[in-house]
């Protein structure tokens, strides 16, 4: 009887592997393109297209400005907060509000102007 329950214990237990070789040349991962959708996809269609800050993140360089040639600060907004480096060994950062309308002085003497611009959406 002993012997009957370990014959069944273990035909019950054994598991079945394959042993088939997988071809990795056949399958290939997809791309991340592929597999994207909504915001992150148009975000890495617009870095195919060259734009490498579609949301306009990034840092602008400074240059000389006056009133009627300031520096262009893209939003798709009405306002956008901006901060400025005033001198370049400077230890802070000068926070400000840019509007759309006229042009927004900072207190180390640079323009700044606001612009629209259409933003990235998911649709």
């Amino acid at each position: 009887m002993a012997s009957l329950c370990s014959r069944l214990i273990l035909r019950n237990s054994r598991r079945a592997f394959s042993y088939s070789a997988a071809r990795c040349d056949l399958k290939k991962f997809p791309e991340p393109l592929e597999l994207a959708t909504g915001l992150e996809k148009k975000e890495l269609l617009a870095h195919l297209a060259g734009n490498d800050d579609p949301f306009m993140m990034g840092s602008i360089k400074k240059r000389e400005t006056t009133k009627d040639n300031p520096i262009i600060i893209p939003s798709a907004f009405d306002s956008r907060l901006i901060g400025c480096i005033c001198e370049e060994e400077q230890t802070y950062v000068c926070w400000m509000w840019v509007h759309a309308g006229p042009p927004r002085r900072c207190e180390c003497g640079y323009w700044f102007k606001l612009v629209e611009k259409t933003p990235i959406t998911a649709q």
